[in-house]
């Protein structure tokens, strides 16, 4: 058997020849190979992924919010014990001037507000103040309080309209106080709609309907956080968690919070400052009224002049106006940009409290908070030439003893009032032209008197 099989053993075997071929071919480069023949901004744009273009672009408009609350209580010896209660969140700049949007329960109740931006980029802290909110949304305005000129960066608010299951997202936000952490999923669910215990009440429930739900990763501390959509855009502001479940999370949809926006958060109401004139309701922001003897209208501001800037920045509609009032807080400097006739000036004047403005713009006089005893009391300081209070005699160093509104609801009783909000809040609610009955004391006598108001 050997002998016969020798000759086959001994003899080339022709076929091997082509299996044999490919390892002698020329080897493609490796990794390692194509990698070395980069250069350092090679290599580095080769890592940038849509993910991180849209975290580069994002992270500097996010926040890292504090706050501080102040409670009390009394210790087993009956001792008034204090103390401030911790609390954090995010947020997202959605103004240059910096006004901050956020959920309600991150900064409902605070006595404190600190903002943080990414420390790389802008180590200052920076004290915030609540300026409007909307706790039925679960939706909160912040101001940072900056110097005028400063120009914080901002992130583009898309829309909620066109958003596809399965579509990804990002979220950032400050997670167990891990500062601008950023998790990646995708749209999991639409229209979702989810009882939330409210944390500044908790025995009160809260019911937000038609969120996004997503699978990114939301914990506690990314409330009031961006959700943010390949493209870098605003989508939602991530608002709650399942907690009985993973990779279950909940985000308030862009278009609603334009919408909260726009009818209750930046609206006159929301003000906190009185400047004595209005503007029209358009774009053109044309002063229509001015208040005799406001600061504005002791500034120089007409009727018929146009604004254009607020502190050096130009308002050019209805939004950048509200926004830009919506940051005036009450004896605050202003500088006004005006024009008319071709003609364009400056003038600056304090700002009022609001119900220091609503009174003199209603009754026509100013009053200070006074205590006669135990009992607060108001006080005429100044009175308008003309006003309501002026025609019916009143004076400086009148004591208001009570008003009672001539009307035909619950108001049309009398009302002891002590401070300038509490009489604001009365005369607010009462319609132009409504007789207000007033007693005062004079030099311990009082007089009685039946002003209009305007």
């Amino acid at each position: 058997m050997l002998n016969l099989l020798l000759p086959f053993l001994l003899c080339p075997t022709p076929t091997l020849a082509p299996a044999l071929a490919p390892a002698l071919a020329p080897q493609e480069p490796s990794l390692d190979d194509y990698l070395r023949g980069m250069s350092d901004t090679e290599l580095y744009e080769r890592r940038r992924t849509a993910e991180s273009l849209v975290v580069e672009k994002a992270i500097p408009a996010v926040v890292y919010i504090e706050t501080g609350k102040k409670v009390q209580w009394r210790d087993f010896f009956g001792q008034r014990q204090s103390a401030l209660r911790r609390g954090s969140g995010s947020g997202a700049v959605i103004r240059p001037e910096g006004f901050v949007v956020t959920n309600y329960h991150v900064v409902g109740g605070a006595d404190q507000i600190t903002v943080h931006f990414e420390k790389t980029l802008d180590p200052h802290p920076y004290v915030a103040k609540l300026v409007a909110a909307v706790p039925q949304e679960d939706l909160a305005l912040l101001k940072l309080e900056a110097n005028p000129n400063r120009i914080f960066p901002t992130l583009a608010l898309g829309t909620s309209s066109d958003l596809m299951i399965g579509e990804r997202v990002l979220a950032i936000g400050s997670p167990l106080g891990h500062t601008h952490t950023v998790s990646m999923g995708i749209i999991s669910g639409l229209h979702r709609n989810v009882p939330v215990s409210d944390p500044n009440q908790p025995r009160q429930t809260l019911r937000f309907e038609d969120l996004i739900q997503t699978d990114a990763s939301i914990n506690f501390g990314n409330s009031g956080g961006p959700l943010l959509n390949i493209n870098g855009e605003l989508i939602g502001i991530n608002s709650a968690v399942n907690t009985a479940a993973e990779n279950i999370g909940f985000s308030i949809p862009a278009d609603r919070v334009r919408r909260v926006l726009e009818e209750q958060l930046i609206t006159p109401g929301s003000y906190s400052a009185w400047v004595g004139f209005e503007v029209t309701e358009d774009d053109e922001l044309v002063v229509t009224k001015v208040v005799d003897g406001s600061p504005a209208g002791e500034a120089g501001v007409r009727r018929g002049d146009r604004v254009l800037a607020v502190d050096g920045r130009e308002v050019t509609e209805q939004g950048a106006w509200r926004l830009a009032r919506l940051g005036l807080g009450p004896a605050r400097a202003v500088r006004l940009a005006l024009g008319q006739g071709g003609e364009r000036r400056e003038v600056s004047f304090l700002t009022w409290e609001k119900a220091k403005g609503l009174l003199w713009e209603r009754m026509g006089a100013t009053f200070r908070e006074n205590a006669v005893g135990r009992r607060r009391i108001l006080e005429i300081e100044r009175l308008r030439e003309g006003g309501p209070a002026a025609e019916i005699g009143l004076d400086r160093g009148d004591l208001v003893d009570a008003v009672q509104p001539e009307s035909d609801d619950e108001l049309a009783r009398a009302w002891r009032v002590g401070t300038r909000s509490e009489l604001a809040g009365l005369v607010g609610r009462l319609k132009s032209s409504t007789p207000l009955e007033v007693q005062v004391y004079r030099e311990r006598e009082l007089l009685e008197g039946v002003l209009v108001l305007d």
